[in-house]
């Protein structure tokens, strides 16, 4: 693994320097094609989650989510206020319960994803094929650095 301190080499730190700044504008970017403006990024970040995984416990959650589990139980509230989670009882432990999204949910999510590959489409019409090859292959490891 490559050091990145300042001082080694100067092309891997100009390359994570040039990552981190592409990475954050078009972050900002995809941010603004939203669906549903009433929900926060950390909102739609933990409906994500479930579309994922189906279900899990709000301690589960907030692991998955890098955020503390008081402040999970406040999204599942607010979610679930909204008509986006249900909460059911934890099969093993009743003393847990089980977050699931509904169907709203689902069709939420989709159309927002729908509506940001078109949007990223769109802009990768500008690449040229080297451009485009390169970018598929990059896709697999920023998945990967983004999971780390």
């Amino acid at each position: 693994m490559p050091d990145l301190t300042p001082g080694n080499d100067d092309a891997d730190v100009a390359a994570v320097n040039s990552l981190r700044s592409a990475v954050m504008r078009l972050g900002r970017r995809l941010k603004h094609q939203r669906v549903d403006e009433s929900l926060s990024p950390t909102e739609m970040s933990v409906l994500g989650t479930l579309a994922q995984c189906g279900q899990a416990t709000p301690g589960e959650l907030a692991r998955k989510e890098h955020v503390q589990p008081p402040s999970m139980t406040r999204i599942v509230a607010l979610l679930e206020a909204k008509g986006l989670v249900r909460l059911e009882p934890h099969p093993d432990d009743r003393r847990q319960k089980v977050v699931s999204q509904t169907e709203e949910a689902e069709a939420m999510l989709e159309e927002s994803r729908r509506k940001r590959n078109a949007w990223l489409a769109s802009l990768a019409e500008g690449l040229n094929e080297d451009e485009w090859a390169k970018l598929r292959a990059a896709a697999p490891v920023l998945e990967k650095l983004a999971h780390l």
